[in-house]
């Protein structure tokens, strides 16, 4: 099977490309921006006709596409996550491959939800930001596209390779700080959303599932359980063997028991170990206070159920932010 596969250097195009290259099955090439990549494409600039010509001439039976923005203003966003999902579209209805496309979305096209509930794939999108708006348009044009097609609205990814500046990234950054500097307390804020953490390596295993499956339309891959943030932070602390008092500011009064935690940068305005009195740092994906996946049809559509837990993604990301200088 030919696949090419889209944005192979991203976070989470990383493991779906080490997943594929353990299928002996599998002919990888690997499109992106950067020099590493068997082929120089930028999909925000580059034209559906150049494209087409490169798809043609490898001729994959599936495309993957992983490439996108998670930071930037609403322009940058709709370049990197929504023109680029038109060429893409585009480039496959004209060219004579007949690629199926694997399109990776993202929970924060959903919105808020009602906490306690889980979010199907058949409910009402409501973007809470620029980002989630950016990936349901990309959605949208990939469902209206005539292709053969899935989308993998994943929930919040996490494990190895984590980005330093997301919510579990931050706070692993504090604690580290914490630690170097022999801080006895590390105050948070921010702690209490909940979120539904799946990790990255089960992600690619999804991916790999549905390039081989005949499932369309759209499919949620995240745990099926929401995590509280001062929940993770107190799994964290235990991982990193932090032994100071971790202090919610904004949340129950004492000592967090077993929960999620901020850097202490400035820029950041998160966590102050010691001392100072942090601001308020909301989870920066416009869904609220609660978000939990129902998985039920990645079950059924595609075989994939999560394997590993939270515990052992935390692990990795303590493991990899104590190893920075």
């Amino acid at each position: 099977m030919r696949v090419l596969l889209i944005g192979a250097n991203g976070y989470l195009g990383r493991f779906v490309a080490d997943r594929l290259l353990a299928d002996p099955a599998v002919q990888l090439t690997a499109l992106g921006r950067g020099d590493d990549a068997d082929v120089r494409f930028d999909l925000a600039s580059g034209s559906p006709g150049a494209l087409t010509r490169f798809l043609d001439a490898v001729h994959p039976g599936v495309v993957i596409n992983c490439a996108g923005a998670t930071r930037g203003g609403a322009r940058e966003l709709t370049r990197h996550n929504t023109v680029a999902v038109a060429t893409v579209c585009e480039a496959l209805r004209r060219s004579g491959c007949g690629a199926r496309l694997v399109q990776i979305g993202c929970g924060a096209e959903y919105g808020p939800s009602q906490p306690g509930s889980s979010t199907a794939e058949d409910a009402v999108p409501r973007p809470g930001g620029p980002y989630g708006v950016s990936k349901l348009a990309a959605t949208e044009l990939v469902l209206g596209s005539g292709l053969d097609a899935v989308v993998l609205r994943v929930f919040s990814p996490a494990g190895p390779g984590t980005p330093a500046g997301s919510p579990l990234g931050r706070l692993a950054e504090a604690m580290r700080r914490a630690m170097q500097s022999g801080d006895g307390e590390l105050k948070l804020t921010g702690l209490g959303a909940q979120r539904d953490f799946v990790d990255v390596r089960d992600v690619a295993r999804a991916v790999h599932a549905a390039s081989l499956s005949a499932a369309q339309g759209v499919i949620n891959i995240g745990s099926g359980r929401a995590v509280r943030l001062r929940d993770a932070a107190a799994v964290l602390a235990r991982v990193a063997g932090y032994g100071g008092a971790l202090h919610e500011l904004d949340g129950p009064p004492g000592p967090l028991r077993s929960t999620i935690g901020h850097p202490r940068a400035d820029s950041d305005h998160m966590a102050h170990p010691g001392h100072g009195a942090p601001v308020a740092y909301p989870y920066p994906d416009g869904c609220g206070s609660w978000q939990q996946a129902d998985v039920r049809t990645a079950r059924d559509r595609l075989g994939w159920r999560p394997r590993i837990n939270l515990e052992e993604s935390l692990g990795d990301i303590w493991m990899e932010a104590a190893c920075r200088i």
